[in-house]
């Protein structure tokens, strides 16, 4: 008797303590408020006072209200162009999971699966060889991929495109001008396709031009430009009136300048015919991994579509299902060669979104709270998507080289302080 009263204690405490627990995207816990509010304003005006960067932004959604803005320092320096929210902004690689939405509304159509061969809709990729090293006069030495690449290992960076660490390699990704901006996507893949693979398929992690050609396949398989598709298909359904390749003449004027922070810890402005031309000429590239810019609303629109499951307002730009899949870790714990995602925290990869697959693991990582997604941009651009929270938060910065100021880890904790969940 006394066993099983002990039993029926432990079942209500059990219970009662399960209760308790905020179930994911229903947090009772407000991260927002204005302690935090003030550490971030704190952290906005130091960094752009001290010249670190000419200037900083931020805007930050919780439960589909507004929770944070402000805005400090120069989009343009030189000109005296205040930060604010209109300001235009390259985003680079915050492009990639605008890619991936375009990408997994043609799935949710049926148009593919994701361990489909690659060849199957873009015959270029068919037969890849994979690189294995040069023999004693330089020749590089070549065997045939194991597997076919497949559209999965595009939307997780397993593919094994080449890269430029391996000097031999390098040389061929030179000579084949993949990137020219002269190329459409078409001519692109195909150049591509023509550079061995530096590892089989699915062997390793490594970030590269796998979601260009997603924008290719978009292409292929919606039988319409690229930026076209965006336009119809997300823009114009979101409302983000301020996303473009190129940035509209009439608008020029918000447009940010980019600039370097120097190893002697002064800040300089890139020329803008080498920060901008690309954004001001209609080149036929339009890449699926970088190159569009954008505003801290209409980007905050995007992230918002995804922390409420793939729709805003009456747009319904994806199934709430699909959001889910491409937020979830998409690596096997067999892949052990990850670069630098591991220098991330605590994360795996989804579908062209870095997932926090657990706590920090010390104070030194970067806050996060288990289950969001994020990328972020070359000039250390950044978002993240928290459903435990329903917020989303988006950092926008023109600086290089790649946040060398810690930016990402002194926002995140800024907004997080010490709470881990």
């Amino acid at each position: 008797m006394k066993r099983i009263i002990i039993s029926i204690l432990l079942s209500v405490f059990c219970l009662t303590q399960l209760s308790a627990q905020p179930s994911r995207g229903k947090s009772t816990v407000r991260v927002i408020n204005e302690p935090v509010k003030k550490r971030i304003d704190s952290l906005l005006k130091t960094l752009t006072d001290s010249g670190k960067t000419a200037g900083l932004s931020a805007l930050i959604f919780e439960n589909g209200k507004e929770a944070y803005f402000n805005a400090y320092g120069y989009a343009d320096r030189e000109a005296g162009v205040r930060m604010d929210r209109n300001t235009i902004v390259r985003i680079f690689s915050m492009t990639k999971p605008v890619t991936g939405v375009a990408l997994m509304q043609l799935f949710e159509q049926g148009k593919f699966k994701l361990d489909d061969p690659l060849s199957k809709y873009a015959p270029e990729f068919t037969n890849m060889q994979v690189y294995k090293g040069v023999d004693a006069n330089g020749k590089v030495l070549l065997e045939p991929a194991k597997r076919p690449i497949t559209v999965r290992d595009i939307t997780r960076h397993t593919a094994g495109f080449a890269e430029m660490d391996i000097p031999a390699l390098a040389e061929l990704v030179k000579k084949a001008d993949a990137f020219n901006p002269n190329n459409t996507l078409a001519q692109m893949a195909a150049k591509l396709a023509s550079v061995p693979l530096q590892f089989h398929p699915g062997d390793e992690w490594l970030y590269g031009p796998s979601v260009d050609v997603q924008a290719y396949l978009v292409e292929r398989i919606s039988g319409k430009p690229f930026d076209q598709y965006l336009q119809e298909n997300i823009f114009n359904m979101l409302g983000m009136k301020n996303t473009h390749y190129i940035v509209p003449e009439t608008d020029r004027k918000r447009f940010a300048a980019l600039y370097f922070l120097g190893k002697d810890g002064k800040l300089s402005r890139v020329p803008d015919e080498q920060a901008s031309s690309f954004y001001t000429q209609d080149h036929e590239l339009k890449p699926g991994g970088w190159g569009l810019t954008s505003t801290l609303d209409d980007y905050t629109l995007f992230a918002r579509m995804l922390v409420n499951g793939g729709s805003l307002g009456k747009a319904l730009i994806l199934k709430p299902e699909t959001v889910r899949l491409m937020a979830t870790n998409q690596l096997p714990d067999t892949l052990t060669k990850r670069s630098w995602l591991p220098g991330k925290g605590n994360v795996g990869f989804g579908i062209d979104f870095a997932v926090r697959v657990g706590p920090p693991k010390s104070r030194e990582e970067n806050h996060g709270i288990t289950g969001e997604f994020y990328w972020d941009g070359a000039a250390s651009t950044l978002f993240w998507v928290d459903p435990e929270h329903k917020l989303t938060a988006v950092l926008f910065t023109q600086l290089f080289p790649y946040d060398p100021i810690q930016l990402h880890k002194k926002f995140r904790d800024a907004v997080y302080g010490n709470y881990i969940p």
